[in-house]
């Protein structure tokens, strides 16, 4: 088993050793935030973010950040491993020739939070683009790249567990692209924890005027359930989508089930601004996430995507806003989940349409699968609209899985555990098919296909 070596806890001295590596701007942010850290507790149920989610078991004296991950310490690979050249040594040769469906133009591979690779293609580097850890860009890029965005987008005094990572903040990655450069090939950070570790990564992606990229997010590693502290994870998500660009993100939650996992992620979608946003979320013992889209410019477009699927006493709880800040703008949210065991997932969506943002097209819809009587899902849609010149809709189902549908497959000659896996596929599809990147939808569909079983 790995060791990590951390300290008591998320104190001052802790805090300090942190600001020691900083530029002076980002260390004076730590500070601030650690004085509202210091200032709140965990959150409760008269939080209607929070009134669904079990922290009676969550011990926050229990960790801290990780010091080092040990000299023994293994990385794990993500889902997508055997869909990419990630692990090869040579994976960024331009000379190489690749088999794999997907090459990528860099990666980052963290664990508990501290460096253990990072390549970027170097025609991809001479085109100005910045790919690194934050403290390898922070290296070499001004403050003036970099400030006006760092922290900016998320609220990172919302709660505890945001402020415990806006001032403990280590590893994740910073993709500055350029006005004007359009990447083919995908950008990809892979974080890893080992068992009973902690991971505070912070994710920045900037996209300038007319650029356009794909970046791939992975967690992979932590501890099963029931084998004592199986890893925490509080991290943070900055997405800025510039004039006329467009993004392609996914981030793929595949932590162990035993880590409890909380997360901020916001995207600001600029006039002209396309982003798809492709969230699955397949892990963890807990998961706490708040995913935020805002349309702050005329014209801006957003996709967002969510895949999940839950087993054993997984408890998933996602909110997600649309805010529409601006005229003209688009979003169009679809999120599918299947439930195992005795595994529950909520979902709470709202559109938020302000009064300037007039021609508001909006639509939002979750579907919920049971495979288990014993399975929970809760689907709470919301409007807020302050326009008058909007179409806006929202919708959510939640059913179990048709009998009928496992006979007739049975009586094709499938066994129960194949008929199972035939009715989520199908489920899943429509999903799927609005994910455009194809080694990202191979991967899901097979991660998912794992783990079913005949239906309960």
């Amino acid at each position: 088993m790995s060791t990590v070596i951390a300290p008591a806890a998320f104190d001052q001295t802790a805090l300090e050793s942190l600001c020691a590596l900083d530029p002076p701007w980002v260390a004076d942010r730590r500070r601030a935030a650690f004085e509202r850290f210091q200032s709140l507790s965990l959150p409760d149920r008269s939080d209607e973010n929070w009134m669904r989610t079990e922290l009676r078991l969550f011990k926050r004296s229990a960790w801290g950040p990780s010091v080092q991950p040990g000299p023994e310490a293994v990385e794990h690979e993500g889902i997508l491993a055997r869909n990419t050249k990630s692990f090869s040594e040579n994976f960024l040769s331009p000379e190489a020739e690749l088999s794999e469906p997907m090459r990528l133009a860099g990666q980052i591979v963290t664990l508990n939070g501290h460096l253990r690779r990072s390549r970027c293609d170097q025609l991809v580097a001479s085109r100005g683009v910045l790919f690194g850890t934050p403290e390898q860009v922070m290296a070499v890029a001004g403050e003036s790249m970099i400030r006006p965005h760092w922290f900016n987008a998320i609220d990172s005094g919302a709660d505890m567990f945001a402020a415990m990572h806006a001032a403990f903040h280590r590893g994740g990655a910073i993709v500055f692209i350029p006005d004007g450069v359009r990447l083919e090939q995908p950008l990809h950070l892979l974080s890893c924890l080992t068992e009973g570790g902690t991971d505070l990564g912070h994710v920045l992606v900037v996209l300038g005027k007319g650029a356009e990229a794909t970046v791939i997010t992975e967690t992979a590693g932590g501890g099963p359930a029931g084998s004592g502290p199986g890893g925490l994870h509080c991290g943070g998500i900055e997405l800025i989508v510039g004039e006329n660009a467009s993004l392609r993100m996914v981030n793929i939650q595949n932590w162990n089930t035993g880590v409890w996992h909380f997360a901020r992620q916001k995207a600001k979608v600029h006039s002209g601004g396309k982003l798809q946003w492709t969230l699955a979320a397949l892990g963890s013992r807990l998961s706490q996430v708040a995913q935020d889209v805002a349309l702050v410019g005329v014209g801006a477009h957003a996709q967002v995507n969510g895949v999940m699927f839950t087993e054993g006493r997984q408890q998933l709880i996602y909110n997600t806003l649309q805010h529409h800040e601006a005229a003209s703008c688009i979003s169009d949210l679809l999120y599918k989940g299947a439930l195992q065991d005795r595994s529950r997932l909520v979902w709470r969506g709202m559109i938020k349409v302000d009064k300037s943002a007039q021609k508001t097209n909006g639509y939002q819809r979750s579907d919920t699968l049971m495979l288990s009587e014993h399975a929970r899902g809760d689907s709470i849609p919301g409007l807020e609209i302050e326009a008058d010149d909007v179409r806006c809709t929202h919708g959510a189902t939640s059913g179990r899985v048709d009998r009928e549908q496992i006979f007739y497959a049975q009586c094709r000659g499938l066994s129960a555990d194949e008929a199972a896996r035939l009715v989520v596929a199908g489920f899943f599809q429509q999903v799927f098919d609005r994910i455009t990147i194809a080694p990202v939808r191979e991967a899901l569909a097979e991660a998912i296909s794992e783990r079913i079983r005949r239906i309960q």
